[in-house]
Protein backbone atom coordinates (compact mmCIF):
# COMPACT_ATOMS: atom_id res chain seq x y z
CA UNK A 1 0.00 0.00 0.00
CA UNK A 2 1.04 3.63 -0.30
CA UNK A 3 2.54 5.71 2.51
CA UNK A 4 -0.72 7.56 3.19
CA UNK A 5 -2.66 4.32 3.63
CA UNK A 6 -0.05 2.90 6.00
CA UNK A 7 -0.20 6.13 8.01
CA UNK A 8 -3.99 5.87 8.18
CA UNK A 9 -3.63 2.27 9.31
CA UNK A 10 -1.36 3.38 12.14
CA UNK A 11 -3.77 6.12 13.21
CA UNK A 12 -6.68 3.68 13.11
CA UNK A 13 -4.75 1.13 15.19
CA UNK A 14 -4.07 3.90 17.69
CA UNK A 15 -7.76 4.78 17.71
CA UNK A 16 -8.71 1.15 18.39
CA UNK A 17 -6.60 0.99 21.58
CA UNK A 18 -8.50 1.58 24.83
CA UNK A 19 -6.66 4.57 26.32
CA UNK A 20 -9.20 5.73 28.89
CA UNK A 21 -6.80 5.19 31.80
CA UNK A 22 -3.71 6.64 30.08
CA UNK A 23 -2.02 9.95 30.72
CA UNK A 24 -1.05 12.35 27.94
CA UNK A 25 2.55 11.12 27.72
CA UNK A 26 1.46 7.52 27.29
CA UNK A 27 -1.07 8.48 24.62
CA UNK A 28 1.57 10.38 22.66
CA UNK A 29 3.97 7.45 22.93
CA UNK A 30 1.22 5.07 21.79
CA UNK A 31 0.43 7.27 18.78
CA UNK A 32 4.10 7.44 17.75
CA UNK A 33 4.42 3.67 18.21
CA UNK A 34 1.33 2.81 16.17
CA UNK A 35 2.18 5.12 13.28
CA UNK A 36 5.92 4.40 13.41
CA UNK A 37 5.41 0.64 13.39
CA UNK A 38 2.98 1.01 10.50
CA UNK A 39 5.75 2.70 8.50
CA UNK A 40 8.93 0.95 9.63
CA UNK A 41 8.95 -1.88 7.02
CA UNK A 42 9.31 0.77 4.31
CA UNK A 43 12.60 1.90 5.83
CA UNK A 44 14.14 -0.38 3.21
CA UNK A 45 13.86 2.48 0.68
CA UNK A 46 17.23 3.69 1.93
CA UNK A 47 18.79 0.65 0.24
CA UNK A 48 18.59 2.62 -3.02
CA UNK A 49 21.42 4.79 -1.70
CA UNK A 50 23.96 1.96 -1.93
CA UNK A 51 22.39 -0.14 -4.67
CA UNK A 52 25.05 -0.53 -7.37
CA UNK A 53 23.84 -3.86 -8.76
CA UNK A 54 20.25 -2.99 -9.71
CA UNK A 55 18.80 -5.01 -6.84
CA UNK A 56 16.51 -2.35 -5.39
CA UNK A 57 13.39 -3.92 -6.90
CA UNK A 58 14.11 -7.06 -4.86
CA UNK A 59 15.35 -5.27 -1.74
CA UNK A 60 12.32 -2.99 -1.49
CA UNK A 61 9.52 -4.92 0.16
CA UNK A 62 11.98 -7.71 0.78
CA UNK A 63 13.22 -8.90 4.18
CA UNK A 64 11.78 -5.88 6.03
CA UNK A 65 8.32 -6.98 4.88
CA UNK A 66 8.67 -10.62 5.89
CA UNK A 67 6.85 -12.48 8.66
CA UNK A 68 10.28 -13.13 10.15
CA UNK A 69 10.74 -9.42 10.88
CA UNK A 70 7.34 -8.80 12.49
CA UNK A 71 8.36 -9.75 16.06
CA UNK A 72 11.79 -8.13 15.62
CA UNK A 73 10.30 -4.75 14.68
CA UNK A 74 7.77 -5.10 17.52
CA UNK A 75 10.48 -5.85 20.06
CA UNK A 76 12.41 -2.79 18.92
CA UNK A 77 9.44 -0.52 19.59
CA UNK A 78 8.78 -2.24 22.91
CA UNK A 79 12.34 -1.60 24.08
CA UNK A 80 12.11 2.02 22.97
CA UNK A 81 8.90 2.45 24.96
CA UNK A 82 10.60 1.03 28.07
CA UNK A 83 13.52 3.41 27.52
CA UNK A 84 11.36 6.53 27.19
CA UNK A 85 8.45 5.68 29.51
CA UNK A 86 10.57 3.95 32.16
CA UNK A 87 7.96 1.23 32.63
CA UNK A 88 6.72 -1.93 30.99
CA UNK A 89 3.41 -1.70 29.19
CA UNK A 90 2.77 -4.80 27.12
CA UNK A 91 0.51 -2.87 24.79
CA UNK A 92 3.71 -1.33 23.40
CA UNK A 93 4.67 -4.82 22.24
CA UNK A 94 1.25 -5.90 20.96
CA UNK A 95 0.45 -2.66 19.11
CA UNK A 96 3.62 -2.63 16.95
CA UNK A 97 3.26 -6.39 16.47
CA UNK A 98 -0.20 -5.81 15.01
CA UNK A 99 0.89 -2.71 13.06
CA UNK A 100 3.87 -4.37 11.35
CA UNK A 101 1.86 -7.52 10.64
CA UNK A 102 -0.88 -5.43 9.01
CA UNK A 103 1.68 -3.50 6.92
CA UNK A 104 3.46 -6.61 5.67
CA UNK A 105 0.27 -8.56 5.07
CA UNK A 106 -1.60 -5.70 3.39
CA UNK A 107 1.21 -5.31 0.87
CA UNK A 108 0.65 -8.90 -0.27
CA UNK A 109 -2.66 -7.92 -1.81
CA UNK A 110 -1.43 -5.44 -4.43
CA UNK A 111 0.54 -6.20 -7.57
CA UNK A 112 3.93 -5.22 -6.12
CA UNK A 113 3.84 -8.03 -3.57
CA UNK A 114 6.43 -8.65 -0.85
CA UNK A 115 9.19 -11.02 0.19
CA UNK A 116 6.77 -12.35 2.80
CA UNK A 117 8.70 -15.58 3.35
CA UNK A 118 12.23 -14.15 3.36
CA UNK A 119 14.89 -15.14 4.34
CA UNK A 120 13.59 -18.69 3.95
CA UNK A 121 12.31 -18.17 0.41
CA UNK A 122 12.95 -15.50 -2.22
CA UNK A 123 9.53 -16.00 -3.79
CA UNK A 124 7.67 -12.73 -4.31
CA UNK A 125 4.18 -13.27 -2.88
CA UNK A 126 1.52 -11.16 -4.59
CA UNK A 127 -2.24 -11.49 -5.02
CA UNK A 128 -2.98 -8.34 -7.03
CA UNK A 129 -6.49 -8.04 -5.62
CA UNK A 130 -6.21 -4.65 -3.90
CA UNK A 131 -4.87 -1.47 -5.58
CA UNK A 132 -1.84 0.16 -4.04
CA UNK A 133 -4.09 3.16 -3.27
CA UNK A 134 -7.48 1.86 -2.15
CA UNK A 135 -10.06 4.64 -1.96
CA UNK A 136 -12.60 2.33 -0.31
CA UNK A 137 -10.28 1.96 2.67
CA UNK A 138 -9.72 5.73 2.74
CA UNK A 139 -13.49 6.29 2.66
CA UNK A 140 -14.18 3.89 5.53
CA UNK A 141 -11.58 5.59 7.71
CA UNK A 142 -12.72 9.10 6.70
CA UNK A 143 -16.37 8.36 7.53
CA UNK A 144 -15.37 7.08 10.96
CA UNK A 145 -13.17 10.11 11.61
CA UNK A 146 -15.80 12.69 10.70
CA UNK A 147 -18.62 10.86 12.49
CA UNK A 148 -16.73 10.10 15.69
CA UNK A 149 -18.57 12.84 17.63
CA UNK A 150 -21.87 11.19 16.73
CA UNK A 151 -20.67 7.84 18.07
CA UNK A 152 -22.42 7.26 21.39
CA UNK A 153 -20.18 4.42 22.56
CA UNK A 154 -16.52 4.30 23.55
CA UNK A 155 -14.29 5.81 20.85
CA UNK A 156 -12.00 2.79 20.53
CA UNK A 157 -15.01 0.63 19.66
CA UNK A 158 -15.66 2.82 16.62
CA UNK A 159 -12.17 2.18 15.26
CA UNK A 160 -12.45 -1.53 15.96
CA UNK A 161 -15.57 -1.46 13.80
CA UNK A 162 -13.50 0.30 11.13
CA UNK A 163 -11.07 -2.62 11.12
CA UNK A 164 -13.93 -5.10 10.76
CA UNK A 165 -15.18 -3.17 7.71
CA UNK A 166 -11.68 -2.95 6.17
CA UNK A 167 -11.14 -6.68 6.61
CA UNK A 168 -14.59 -7.37 5.11
CA UNK A 169 -13.77 -5.14 2.12
CA UNK A 170 -10.42 -6.86 1.50
CA UNK A 171 -12.03 -10.29 1.83
CA UNK A 172 -14.86 -9.48 -0.59
CA UNK A 173 -12.56 -7.88 -3.16
CA UNK A 174 -10.01 -10.68 -2.90
CA UNK A 175 -12.71 -13.32 -3.16
CA UNK A 176 -13.91 -11.77 -6.41
CA UNK A 177 -10.37 -11.56 -7.71
CA UNK A 178 -9.81 -15.23 -6.92
CA UNK A 179 -12.96 -16.26 -8.80
CA UNK A 180 -11.88 -14.20 -11.82
CA UNK A 181 -8.43 -15.75 -11.69
CA UNK A 182 -9.94 -19.24 -11.76
CA UNK A 183 -12.00 -18.32 -14.84
CA UNK A 184 -8.82 -17.49 -16.78
CA UNK A 185 -6.58 -20.18 -15.34
CA UNK A 186 -7.53 -22.86 -17.89
CA UNK A 187 -7.23 -20.48 -20.85
CA UNK A 188 -3.65 -19.31 -20.31
CA UNK A 189 -0.31 -20.78 -19.36
CA UNK A 190 0.22 -17.95 -16.86
CA UNK A 191 -2.25 -15.52 -15.28
CA UNK A 192 -1.76 -12.46 -13.08
CA UNK A 193 -4.11 -9.92 -11.51
CA UNK A 194 -3.77 -6.21 -11.00
CA UNK A 195 -6.61 -4.52 -9.13
CA UNK A 196 -8.16 -1.40 -10.61
CA UNK A 197 -8.78 1.76 -8.59
CA UNK A 198 -12.46 1.11 -9.33
CA UNK A 199 -13.76 -1.33 -6.68
CA UNK A 200 -14.40 -4.89 -7.85
CA UNK A 201 -12.61 -4.30 -11.17
CA UNK A 202 -9.36 -5.93 -12.23
CA UNK A 203 -6.85 -6.08 -15.01
CA UNK A 204 -6.43 -9.77 -15.81
CA UNK A 205 -3.20 -10.54 -17.64
CA UNK A 206 -2.94 -13.87 -19.44
CA UNK A 207 0.04 -15.29 -21.29
CA UNK A 208 0.26 -18.04 -23.90
CA UNK A 209 3.71 -18.51 -25.42
CA UNK A 210 4.54 -15.22 -27.24
CA UNK A 211 1.17 -13.54 -26.68
CA UNK A 212 0.06 -11.57 -23.63
CA UNK A 213 -3.53 -10.34 -23.40
CA UNK A 214 -4.80 -7.80 -20.88
CA UNK A 215 -8.49 -7.68 -20.00
CA UNK A 216 -10.53 -5.26 -17.95
CA UNK A 217 -12.92 -7.50 -16.08
CA UNK A 218 -15.21 -7.77 -13.07
CA UNK A 219 -17.14 -10.67 -11.68
CA UNK A 220 -20.51 -9.26 -12.75
CA UNK A 221 -19.58 -7.78 -16.17
CA UNK A 222 -18.27 -9.06 -19.48
CA UNK A 223 -14.49 -8.93 -20.02
CA UNK A 224 -13.09 -6.24 -22.29
CA UNK A 225 -9.86 -6.95 -24.14
CA UNK A 226 -7.66 -3.88 -23.72
CA UNK A 227 -4.32 -4.92 -25.16
CA UNK A 228 -2.73 -7.75 -27.09
CA UNK A 229 1.05 -7.74 -26.66
CA UNK A 230 3.69 -9.77 -28.45
CA UNK A 231 6.77 -10.93 -26.58
CA UNK A 232 10.02 -11.62 -28.44
CA UNK A 233 10.77 -14.79 -26.49
CA UNK A 234 13.62 -15.77 -28.80
CA UNK A 235 15.62 -12.62 -27.97
CA UNK A 236 19.00 -12.98 -26.26
CA UNK A 237 18.81 -10.97 -23.05
CA UNK A 238 22.43 -11.45 -21.90
CA UNK A 239 23.52 -8.07 -23.25
CA UNK A 240 20.56 -6.34 -21.64
CA UNK A 241 21.24 -7.96 -18.27
CA UNK A 242 24.94 -7.07 -18.48
CA UNK A 243 24.31 -3.40 -19.25
CA UNK A 244 21.17 -2.90 -17.18
CA UNK A 245 21.27 -5.12 -14.07
CA UNK A 246 17.86 -3.74 -13.06
CA UNK A 247 16.46 -5.67 -16.03
CA UNK A 248 17.68 -8.99 -14.63
CA UNK A 249 16.14 -8.11 -11.27
CA UNK A 250 12.84 -7.23 -12.96
CA UNK A 251 12.95 -10.54 -14.86
CA UNK A 252 13.29 -12.45 -11.58
CA UNK A 253 10.85 -10.24 -9.68
CA UNK A 254 7.88 -10.28 -12.08
CA UNK A 255 5.54 -13.26 -12.51
CA UNK A 256 6.27 -12.95 -16.24
CA UNK A 257 7.51 -10.23 -18.59
CA UNK A 258 7.03 -9.03 -22.14
CA UNK A 259 10.26 -8.89 -24.16
CA UNK A 260 10.79 -6.06 -26.65
CA UNK A 261 13.35 -6.61 -29.42
CA UNK A 262 12.95 -4.21 -32.34
CA UNK A 263 15.17 -1.91 -34.37
CA UNK A 264 15.33 0.66 -31.58
CA UNK A 265 15.33 -1.17 -28.25
CA UNK A 266 15.96 -4.40 -26.43
CA UNK A 267 14.11 -4.56 -23.15
CA UNK A 268 11.57 -6.17 -20.87
CA UNK A 269 8.55 -4.87 -19.00
CA UNK A 270 5.99 -6.08 -16.51
CA UNK A 271 2.58 -6.22 -18.25
CA UNK A 272 0.70 -5.84 -14.95
CA UNK A 273 1.64 -2.16 -15.03
CA UNK A 274 0.87 -1.61 -18.73
CA UNK A 275 -1.20 1.53 -19.28
CA UNK A 276 -1.65 3.77 -22.31
CA UNK A 277 0.87 1.96 -24.45
CA UNK A 278 3.67 1.57 -21.93
CA UNK A 279 4.56 -0.10 -18.66
CA UNK A 280 5.66 1.69 -15.53
CA UNK A 281 8.27 -1.03 -15.03
CA UNK A 282 10.30 -1.10 -18.26
CA UNK A 283 14.05 -1.70 -18.45
CA UNK A 284 15.78 -1.47 -21.83
CA UNK A 285 18.83 -0.45 -23.83
CA UNK A 286 18.89 1.57 -27.02
CA UNK A 287 20.29 -0.15 -30.07
CA UNK A 288 22.99 1.60 -32.05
Amino acid sequence: MDTITHTLFGMTIFGAVDKRQDDKKTKIAMFVTAVGASQIPDSDVISSLWDTEGMYQMWHRGITHSLFMVPIWALLFFLLSIWFLKRKDWRFLFVPLIAVFIHNTADLFNAWGTGYLEPFSSIRVTFGTIPIVDFVIWTIIAIAFFSRKLWNKERHQLYRLVWILIIAHVAIQTGQGYLLYKQYEDKYEQVALSASFLPWHFSVIGRNEHTVEIFDDALFTSPKLQYTLKSAEEADLDTLFAEVPEAKTLYEWSPFVVIVDDQERLGIYDPRFYRNGQSFLFEYIEKQ
